[in-house]
């Protein structure tokens, strides 16, 4: 199947490429930029999709999307995602284990991966249990679970409690140079809290999470990979102070990367409001400082990536108290024009913006992806940048309709989405 993508203004942030040029697509790889390859044929393509007026870029890499498979097929469907996923632009995504049953055997890992092998799935890269069903007790087989197909292990949103537990797995981890991907936030301090330690938990009688249950974690994570050497990635910073110390534990060479979910980037303690459901996340909102230095250590680099951190939770889950409602917001369609609406509003030029959902991410996960090289596997993302994308239940693919962005628009609406050379969705047939 050849297929050219003519008239778009391509940005490849890999290379730092943002101009008018055509794209040549050929057995589900890009065989030619701006020019077709020798031998493209006097046939021409088989297919020609028009991108005037909008911007073609590698399909996005996210960090962080439960599929909710196994075990939660009643929240969302491999299915249901995928194609949430598709019409997002996320051509490559990363599941954190936390399914039932965990992701801690090989068996696992190869059941999810072959489920997802279909045309037009996104690449899934399962993220293996750090600790045997996620206990923070027993290590994992993390060779096995690697060569069944995992790219890192870690724990979730769950904590291991028993530092010399986590001391051995970093260890063992740093032996066979395995990523170890955390969450930073101490269980004791924020045990019981639903809502960021601050006014508006003090004003709605909300149990609080300090930022101190992500520093003083972090501390933790940090000492302990400069002591191993251990590749650590801290997943969904919240706050400031933890920007702060992660730009400090580089300096001392320590090998420590981060990511932030987009929910961070635009909402914040405030957006809680009266006991808004929807804003129920973890970590939790956090203060408007801390959302403006998230910003702003995304945009300078200080934080590597930006994910959906995508939590499809039910109705049920949602529709109750604050502090009983299901934790998680959906997020994979709404990555992309979040991320054009923050790289609108700190005028960050598209290419720098661009990177952080791309070819960064796919750097963090060590996969040849986020690039539109000729040679790169076909996975593209053609988006209209101008036009308006509003968020509501309709237009939502994935079975979670939970998101405190509901009956909001934003920029940037993905018209054709690519995987491995396949039109895995079309946004112009309606």
């Amino acid at each position: 199947m050849k297929i050219h993508i003519k008239n778009g203004r391509l940005i490849d942030p890999a290379s730092k490429t943002d101009k008018a040029l055509d794209l040549f697509i050929g057995a589900g790889r890009i065989v030619g930029v701006g020019n077709p390859p020798p031998g493209w044929g006097v046939d021409g393509a088989n297919s020609v999709l028009d991108a005037t007026g909008c911007i073609v870029c590698p399909g996005l890499v996210d960090l962080a999307a439960r599929l909710r498979e196994p075990g939660f097929e009643y929240r969302a469907t491999l299915e249901s995602e995928m194609a949430a996923a598709a019409a997002g632009g996320v051509t490559r995504l990363a599941c954190p284990p936390d399914t039932d049953p965990v992701l801690d055997e090989p068996g696992l890992v190869e059941m999810l991966t072959h489920r997802a092998r279909l045309p037009d799935f996104a690449h899934v890269h399962p993220v293996g249990a750090l600790t045997t069903q996620l206990e923070g007790q027993a290590l994992t087989e993390m060779a096995e679970l690697s060569e069944a197909g995992c790219v890192a292990f870690g724990q979730a949103n769950r904590a291991i409690v028993d530092t010399q537990v986590l001391l051995r797995a970093m260890m063992y981890a740093a032996t066979f140079d395995f990523p170890v991907w955390l969450q930073a936030q101490d269980p004791f301090l924020a045990r019981k809290g639903v809502a960021h330690d601050g006014e508006v938990a003090a004003r709605l009688g909300l149990a609080g999470i300090p930022v101190a249950a992500e520093t003083i974690a972090l501390a933790t994570i940090l000492h302990l990979a400069r002591e191993t050497g251990a590749r650590v990635h801290v997943t969904r910073i919240s706050s400031a102070a933890g920007v702060d110390m992660i730009v400090a534990a580089r300096a001392a060479g320590i090998a420590v990367t981060c990511d932030v979910g987009v929910h961070h980037l635009h909402l914040c303690e405030m957006d809680v409001g009266f006991f808004n459901a929807h804003a129920r996340l973890d970590p939790p909102l956090r203060s408007q400082r801390d959302r403006d230095a998230l910003r702003a250590g995304l945009a300078s680099g200080a934080i590597n990536a930006l994910c959906s951190d995508h939590t499809p939770v039910d109705d049920d889950g949602k529709q109750m108290p604050f502090e009983e409602a299901e934790i998680g917001a959906t997020g994979l369609e709404l990555l992309l024009p979040l991320t054009l609406k923050w790289a609108r509003e700190v005028k960050l030029p598209l290419v720098t913006a661009l990177a952080r959902v791309t070819s960064d991410p796919a750097r963090i996960l060590g996969v040849k992806a986020g690039s539109l090289d000729p040679g790169s596997a076909a996975d593209i993302c053609v988006f209209d940048p101008l036009a308006e994308y509003r968020v509501t239940r309709e237009n939502l693919r994935s079975q979670g309709k939970n998101t405190p962005f509901l009956g909001m628009e934003f920029p940037g609406r993905v018209r054709y989405t690519l995987i491995d050379g396949h039109l895995a969705f079309d946004g112009t047939l309606g």
